[in-house]
């Protein structure tokens, strides 16, 4: 194990641990998962295993359920002691990381086996909450997709607090297929556990207003926060590979976005996706989604391979 301290991009303190220390120090238990439950979680490209879910995924749910029992009493005793009557509302779990990081696959492998446990889990990802194309375009924002001031932020933050208070709340449906918000498709969150709100941004704050009016920041309601990571080169590797395997498969449909694609060369493609990595995704890792990576609980750091390979835990 080693600590790591705040240096430019690591931040606070954390306790760094390899996987196999990682795995070692909590219970050792059997993922509640069959190898065929493994490859529906999987990502496209992504080579996860039950060992990943054992090693790494299995300590990280025994750490959340250990959080939320934490959370949980801590509530009931802040009721108890102003006299009022506890809200029920559920356990906030923010996972960010770069575009083809994996973080998806990470919230659904969480929330599987969370739901194993008989738990009660919504998965929200964030793309719900982007602006229409038809408002990103008329804003001259659709180069900007994913960035921050690209999302409808009061509608997230409006969910957001319905869930807090444990209220029903309806989160807008987004398709990749479409590259757009489904217009008025939503779903319900209620009567949840835990929520996990996946998505590149999530724990991005901005300026702090004056005279101490309030403004809150969706970070400001999670309970617990989690970061996927990975080097630069490695980012940029999967994020090609995924275009690729896509212009095969699902940029074959012609209602796709990006169907003017699927009939280029290889050559052809290669070029536009890096063209789109190097202009529009590495950006915006480098400006917005890397610098929030001190501010998680637990940062998952991937090898070339799309393995963890490390683990950083926040320091108490």
């Amino acid at each position: 194990m080693t600590l790591v301290s705040g240096s430019g991009t690591v931040g606070p303190l954390f306790d760094r641990f390899s996987v196999a220390d990682w795995a070692a120090g909590w219970g050792g238990l059997t993922p509640p998962l069959e190898p065929a439950d493994v490859e529906r979680l999987r990502g496209l490209n992504e080579p996860l295993t039950l060992t990943d879910v054992e090693r790494v995924y299995m300590p990280l749910v025994e750490l959340l359920v250990t959080h939320m029992g934490a959370r949980w009493d801590l509530r009931r005793r802040r009721a108890e002691l102003s006299r009022r009557v506890e809200r029920h509302g559920p356990f906030i779990v923010g996972m960010a990381g770069s575009v083809a990081v994996g973080k998806s696959t990470s919230a659904r492998v969480l929330a599987a086996l969370l739901r194993a446990e008989g738990r009660r889990v919504a998965l929200v990802p964030t793309d719900g909450f982007l602006l229409p194309n038809a408002v990103l375009a008329e804003r001259g924002l659709m180069n900007r997709k994913g960035f921050p001031g690209t999302y409808d932020l009061k509608a997230l933050i409006g969910f957001l607090t319905d869930i807090r208070l444990g209220r029903a709340a309806q989160a807008p449906v987004y398709s990749h297929q479409t590259y757009d918000v489904v217009p008025g498709a939503t779903v319900t969150v209620e009567e949840s556990e835990v929520v996990i709100l996946e998505g590149l941004n999530v724990l991005q704050v901005g300026p702090l207003p004056a005279e101490g009016e309030h403004r809150p920041f969706v970070s400001d309601f999670f309970d617990f926060s989690i970061y996927v990571d990975a080097e630069e080169e490695a980012l940029r590797s999967w994020y090609l590979e995924r275009f690729l395997a896509l212009r095969a498969t699902a940029f074959q449909d012609p209602q796709a976005y990006f169907h003017r694609y699927a009939a280029v060369s290889e050559a052809e493609a290669r070029d536009t996706a890096t063209r789109i990595w190097e202009t529009i995704n590495l950006v915006n890792l480098r400006e917005n989604v890397l610098p929030t990576r001190a501010r998680a609980d637990v940062v998952l750091r991937k090898g070339p391979d799309h393995g963890v390979y490390e683990v950083w835990l926040r320091r108490v």
